[in-house]
């Protein structure tokens, strides 16, 4: 699938709306009282609110950074957890759209933010993600080694699609031994 511009410029959009709305949370929940004795409402212990509010900020730092795919899948499903959970906490104790409306919309921002996110990863070749780069193999000629790259030393699993077409290049096989040309 190509990657369009229009598709970075949209995940780009909604990820900064999405961290700038968590960010505000987080600083909400650690320094305005009226946020502190919403937490007590809820029924939540006040080392929570501490705790919750570090934790958004550590996952808006991994989706805004260069960090691989799994940290920000953890980071996306750690805030799907929190507003799910903000969600539950706000109804269950009867209180209305004003109070739990905040945690929605929110959650329609990370929802589109994941979406975006998603499909860029799926126009990236397979084993990129959108943050990370491509780097080259070390090449050093050594014995033991063909053409910089370890024969037999590593799994085939660490070498698939970097060795040359058959024919190219001799190879030695594991359990084989080793073939000397005259």
């Amino acid at each position: 699938m190509p990657r369009s511009k229009g598709m970075v410029i949209g995940f780009w959009i909604v990820t900064a709306l999405f961290c700038l709305q968590i960010g505000f949370t987080a600083y909400a929940q650690l320094r305005l009282p009226q946020v502190a004795e919403a937490f007590t409402h809820l029924g939540f212990p006040a080392y929570f609110r501490v705790e919750l509010s570090w934790a958004k900020l550590l996952g808006v730092v991994l989706l805004l950074a260069p960090v691989p795919a799994r940290l920000k899948e953890w980071a996306y499903a750690g805030f799907a957890i929190d507003l799910g959970s903000a969600l539950i906490a706000h109804l269950s104790v009867g209180d209305g759209p004003e109070a739990w409306g905040w945690a929605a919309a929110t959650g329609v921002l990370w929802g589109l933010s994941y979406f975006f996110w998603r499909r860029l990863q799926a126009s990236l070749p397979r084993g990129r993600g959108v943050h990370q780069v491509e780097l080259p193999l070390l090449r050093l000629p050594r014995p033991g080694v063909s053409g910089g790259r370890l024969q037999g030393a590593l799994p085939d699993r660490f070498l698939e699609g970097r060795r040359p077409p058959q024919g190219s290049r001799r190879r030695r096989r594991a359990g084989q031994p080793e073939q000397v040309r005259p």
